[in-house]
């Protein structure tokens, strides 16, 4: 069984689309072991994305990422990771294939729905930044 990070973004929430994306997870065999709403700071924003620091769309990603409210979900599964990532599909939304997440609700390439861990080692670093080892349900 795999664990991967999931982010309900501030687009998905305001538009009441929390329920719509968690269905898409357990109608494909995704169980929810953790799940909190929470609102991120720009600082906490900037900590969560700092692998994108020198890139030129962190300023607007973490200001959008601390515009409201989140729900942050650990998944489990097997494949897990790849299953997720397929379920959300491509960042750009136009790009992503029909009957996807961001195909289905995204409105800009940055306000695309959800986020989702791309590794293992991502996935780790991602979970522990909002769930300590007493919110994990094993």
């Amino acid at each position: 069984m795999g664990k991967t990070l999931s982010i309900i973004k501030p687009d998905a929430v305001s538009r009441g689309l929390i329920g719509e994306v968690i269905k898409r997870f357990e109608n494909n065999g995704i169980r929810i072991t953790a799940m909190k709403m929470l609102k991120m700071s720009k600082k906490q924003a900037q900590g969560f994305y700092a692998v994108h620091r020198e890139k030129p769309f962190f300023e607007s990603l973490t200001d959008f990422m601390s515009s409201g409210p989140v729900v942050a979900m650990v998944l489990e599964g097997d494949n897990v990771i790849e299953k997720n990532r397929t379920l959300m599909g491509a960042t750009n939304y136009k790009e992503a294939a029909e009957g996807t997440i961001r195909r289905d609700y995204a409105t800009d390439i940055e306000k695309n729905i959800v986020h989702g861990s791309d590794s293992p080692e991502t996935a780790e670093f991602e979970i522990s930044y909002f769930f300590n080892q007493f919110e994990l349900v094993d």
